[in-house]
Protein backbone atom coordinates (compact mmCIF):
# COMPACT_ATOMS: atom_id res chain seq x y z
CA UNK A 1 0.00 0.00 0.00
CA UNK A 2 2.84 2.64 0.54
CA UNK A 3 3.64 2.42 -3.34
CA UNK A 4 -0.21 3.36 -4.01
CA UNK A 5 0.08 5.66 -1.52
CA UNK A 6 2.83 7.67 -3.51
CA UNK A 7 1.51 7.35 -6.27
CA UNK A 8 -1.98 8.54 -5.66
CA UNK A 9 -0.78 11.62 -3.69
CA UNK A 10 1.48 13.04 -7.26
CA UNK A 11 -0.86 12.66 -9.72
CA UNK A 12 -4.64 12.08 -9.91
CA UNK A 13 -5.87 8.70 -10.93
CA UNK A 14 -9.25 6.57 -11.44
CA UNK A 15 -10.25 2.99 -10.85
CA UNK A 16 -11.14 -0.05 -12.88
CA UNK A 17 -12.61 -2.94 -11.13
CA UNK A 18 -13.26 -5.40 -13.32
CA UNK A 19 -14.81 -8.84 -12.32
CA UNK A 20 -16.41 -12.43 -13.89
CA UNK A 21 -18.48 -15.10 -12.53
CA UNK A 22 -18.36 -18.32 -12.73
CA UNK A 23 -20.02 -18.32 -16.06
CA UNK A 24 -18.02 -16.46 -17.52
CA UNK A 25 -20.08 -12.85 -17.12
CA UNK A 26 -17.77 -9.91 -16.97
CA UNK A 27 -18.32 -6.26 -15.38
CA UNK A 28 -16.85 -3.46 -14.16
CA UNK A 29 -16.84 -0.68 -11.80
CA UNK A 30 -15.15 2.54 -12.49
CA UNK A 31 -14.34 5.37 -10.07
CA UNK A 32 -12.93 8.67 -11.65
CA UNK A 33 -10.72 9.52 -8.35
CA UNK A 34 -8.39 7.42 -6.58
CA UNK A 35 -6.37 7.82 -3.77
CA UNK A 36 -5.17 6.26 -0.47
CA UNK A 37 -3.87 8.29 2.52
CA UNK A 38 -0.28 7.27 3.84
CA UNK A 39 0.08 5.08 6.86
CA UNK A 40 -0.29 7.79 9.60
CA UNK A 41 -3.60 7.94 8.00
CA UNK A 42 -3.87 3.94 7.94
CA UNK A 43 -4.10 3.85 4.78
CA UNK A 44 -7.79 5.58 3.93
CA UNK A 45 -9.35 5.08 1.05
CA UNK A 46 -11.11 7.86 -0.92
CA UNK A 47 -12.81 6.81 -4.15
CA UNK A 48 -15.63 8.81 -5.86
CA UNK A 49 -16.96 9.46 -9.33
CA UNK A 50 -18.86 6.05 -9.67
CA UNK A 51 -19.61 4.78 -13.24
CA UNK A 52 -21.64 1.38 -13.29
CA UNK A 53 -20.37 -1.22 -15.61
CA UNK A 54 -22.98 -4.10 -14.65
CA UNK A 55 -20.97 -4.39 -11.53
CA UNK A 56 -23.15 -2.14 -9.04
CA UNK A 57 -21.26 0.35 -6.34
CA UNK A 58 -19.59 -1.49 -3.87
CA UNK A 59 -16.92 0.42 -2.97
CA UNK A 60 -18.32 3.60 -2.21
CA UNK A 61 -19.14 1.88 1.54
CA UNK A 62 -15.55 1.69 2.39
CA UNK A 63 -14.67 5.53 1.35
CA UNK A 64 -13.21 6.91 3.86
CA UNK A 65 -12.02 3.81 5.71
CA UNK A 66 -8.86 2.46 7.09
CA UNK A 67 -7.36 -0.67 6.01
CA UNK A 68 -7.76 -3.31 8.29
CA UNK A 69 -5.85 -6.87 8.47
CA UNK A 70 -5.91 -9.64 10.43
CA UNK A 71 -3.32 -8.23 13.27
CA UNK A 72 -4.37 -4.02 12.84
CA UNK A 73 -8.07 -3.52 13.19
CA UNK A 74 -8.64 -0.34 11.76
CA UNK A 75 -12.30 -0.82 10.87
CA UNK A 76 -16.01 0.56 11.86
CA UNK A 77 -17.33 -2.56 13.06
CA UNK A 78 -16.53 -3.70 17.03
CA UNK A 79 -15.46 -6.57 15.90
CA UNK A 80 -12.30 -6.84 13.37
CA UNK A 81 -13.40 -7.60 9.86
CA UNK A 82 -10.42 -9.03 8.39
CA UNK A 83 -10.85 -11.67 11.07
CA UNK A 84 -14.42 -12.13 11.05
CA UNK A 85 -14.32 -12.44 7.27
CA UNK A 86 -11.14 -14.02 5.98
CA UNK A 87 -9.12 -10.98 4.20
CA UNK A 88 -8.15 -7.40 4.09
CA UNK A 89 -9.81 -4.53 3.14
CA UNK A 90 -10.40 -1.51 3.39
CA UNK A 91 -13.58 -2.80 5.92
CA UNK A 92 -16.38 -0.26 7.13
CA UNK A 93 -18.27 -2.30 9.02
CA UNK A 94 -17.96 -4.60 7.64
CA UNK A 95 -18.36 -5.11 4.12
CA UNK A 96 -19.92 -5.03 0.40
CA UNK A 97 -16.34 -5.56 -1.57
CA UNK A 98 -13.92 -8.28 0.00
CA UNK A 99 -11.38 -8.90 -3.20
CA UNK A 100 -9.07 -10.02 -0.71
CA UNK A 101 -11.49 -12.92 0.64
CA UNK A 102 -11.10 -16.36 0.12
CA UNK A 103 -11.26 -18.06 -2.95
CA UNK A 104 -13.85 -20.28 -3.33
CA UNK A 105 -16.20 -21.65 -6.30
CA UNK A 106 -19.14 -19.61 -6.93
CA UNK A 107 -22.25 -19.79 -4.76
CA UNK A 108 -21.32 -21.03 -1.47
CA UNK A 109 -23.28 -20.45 1.88
CA UNK A 110 -21.29 -22.01 4.25
CA UNK A 111 -19.51 -19.59 6.00
CA UNK A 112 -21.36 -16.11 5.82
CA UNK A 113 -19.32 -13.42 3.36
CA UNK A 114 -15.84 -14.98 3.75
CA UNK A 115 -15.19 -15.62 -0.19
CA UNK A 116 -14.53 -13.06 -2.94
CA UNK A 117 -17.20 -10.58 -2.80
CA UNK A 118 -18.50 -7.65 -4.84
CA UNK A 119 -22.32 -7.66 -2.57
CA UNK A 120 -23.87 -5.54 -5.88
CA UNK A 121 -23.44 -7.99 -8.09
CA UNK A 122 -23.62 -11.46 -7.00
CA UNK A 123 -24.05 -10.84 -3.19
CA UNK A 124 -22.41 -11.49 0.31
CA UNK A 125 -21.94 -15.54 -0.66
CA UNK A 126 -21.13 -15.96 -4.39
CA UNK A 127 -16.94 -15.64 -4.73
CA UNK A 128 -16.13 -14.69 -8.15
CA UNK A 129 -13.81 -16.26 -10.45
CA UNK A 130 -11.82 -13.02 -10.61
CA UNK A 131 -11.53 -9.47 -9.66
CA UNK A 132 -8.54 -7.09 -10.61
CA UNK A 133 -8.14 -3.56 -9.37
CA UNK A 134 -6.13 -0.99 -12.10
CA UNK A 135 -5.96 2.02 -11.38
CA UNK A 136 -4.37 4.42 -14.49
CA UNK A 137 -3.20 8.80 -14.39
CA UNK A 138 -6.62 10.60 -14.97
CA UNK A 139 -6.15 12.00 -18.32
Amino acid sequence: LENVFYLTQRKRYELMVNMEDFDGNKVFARYSSFSIDGESDGYRLNVSGFTNGGAGDALSYHNGHKFTTLDKDQDGAARNCAQSFLGAFWYNGCHYANPNGVYRWGADGTIFAVGVAWHQWKGHDYSLKTISMKIRPVQ
